[in-house]
This record gives structure tokens, sequence and C-alpha cells, in this order.
């Protein structure tokens, strides 16, 4: 792996850890090695240790007493719980970003509801999923408010390493990209009422399309 050579240390070691979770590299549970990650970025253990303490914070690792750290477990009752706060959230920012955003800023946002269609039809999931989140990202952006995007932000972290399932039902697909055609056209017409509407049921529907293997469930 290429070693680290840019940014402060533990900043970019906190990402390199996080893409590992995120990625299912570094699974729920498992104890994570000091020495091998040291040895793999190339760096020593105080920013290492610095990383660990970012992402304790994000929630995504634990740390025992004389044990160590390891990858934080996710319960069915966190994501769940998670799905209502970030739903919340992204309701508010709906509402909030139909007073700022821009004739430029929609016109983006449309360009990736075009281009998340597109991956649709093409069955091209991973692709599609990154346009969407792109699109839930931008509307966050434009709410113009720091607080919210820093606590969507954490809050997001903890349930990136969630995959979706590509055996989803016809009605389910057609549901979220017709939300998203609501979404764009609540935007255009600045209707925030509307749009935070759109947002927090949408979210709420997400959680039947995520793919829980490794949740604990009890």
């Amino acid at each position: 792996m290429e070693k680290i050579q840019h940014r402060v240390l533990y900043q970019e070691a906190a990402d390199r850890i996080r893409g590992l979770i995120e990625h299912g590299t570094l699974a729920a549970g498992e104890k994570i090695s000091e020495k091998e990650l040291c040895e793999k970025f190339g760096i020593s253990r105080t920013p290492l240790r610095e990383a660990l303490k970012v992402l304790k914070s994000e929630g995504l690792i634990e740390m025992l007493p004389n044990r160590g750290a390891r990858v934080t477990r996710l319960t069915l009752d966190d994501v769940k719980h998670t799905y209502d706060i970030m739903g919340a959230l992204e309701g508010l920012s709906g509402e909030t970003a139909c007073r700022y955003i821009s004739d430029a800023e929609v016109a983006h946002i449309r360009d990736l509801h075009n281009k998340m269609v597109a991956h649709f039809h093409r069955n091209e999931l991973k692709e599609y999923f990154h346009a969407n989140q792109k699109i839930h990202e931008c509307i966050m952006l434009a709410s113009k408010n720091d607080v919210l995007l820093e606590m969507y932000n954490n809050l997001s972290q903890r349930i990136k390493r969630i995959r979706y399932s590509s055996e989803m039902s016809d009605d389910f697909w057609r549901k979220a990209v017709n939300d998203h055609e609501n979404m764009i056209e609540a935007l255009q017409a600045r209707d925030g009422e509307r749009l935070g509407h759109i947002l927090r049921s949408h979210l709420s529907h997400k959680l039947e399309a995520a793919n829980l293997t490794g949740i604990v469930t009890d």
C-alpha cells in the first residue's frame, strides 16, 4: 500500500481506516492492530492513535481498556435510530435549502439526477447510489448551515458500511426515482415544505434496501 506523505498524518490515517471500515476490510467487531496499520501506512503510533480518537468520536470504533481498539458493532436499533435522525436532518436541510439555493445549484442537482436515472436504466447499482448520495449532499450544502452539515456527516459515517441489495422490487425502484423527480420539482419551485416532507419520507424507506449482513439484531 502507498505510504502516507501528504496532509496532516492523523487526518490521512483516519481517512484510510475509515475507508477500510466502510468497505468491510476491517469488519464489525474486529480488533485493530496498531502495529499492522503503522507498518501499512508508514507512520508512527502517535498519529495513528490520534486518528483512532477521531474515529472513536464518529462512533466507528470503540476503545477497550487495556485491549486497544476494535471496529464498533452496529445493532439494528443503531441503524434505525440513525436513519430516523438523518431523515429529520435531511428534511430540515430541504426546507432551508429552498430559501438560499441558486439557479446554478438547482441546475447542477438536476444534472446529477439525470445521470442517476441513466445509471438506473443501465442497472449500474454502484454508480446509481453514488449519484444519489451526491444529490443529497448538494441539497445539504445548499442549506448553508454548517452545523447541520457537520451533524449529518458525522452520522452518515456510521452507516456508510451498509451495502444496498440489488434484489429490490420494481416498486421500490420506481418510488425511489419518483421521489427524486419530485425533489427536483420542489427545488425548482423553492417549495421548502414539500421538499422537506419528500426527504423525510424518502430516507425512511431506504432501510428497506439495506443489506444488513453483519448487523447485530438482538
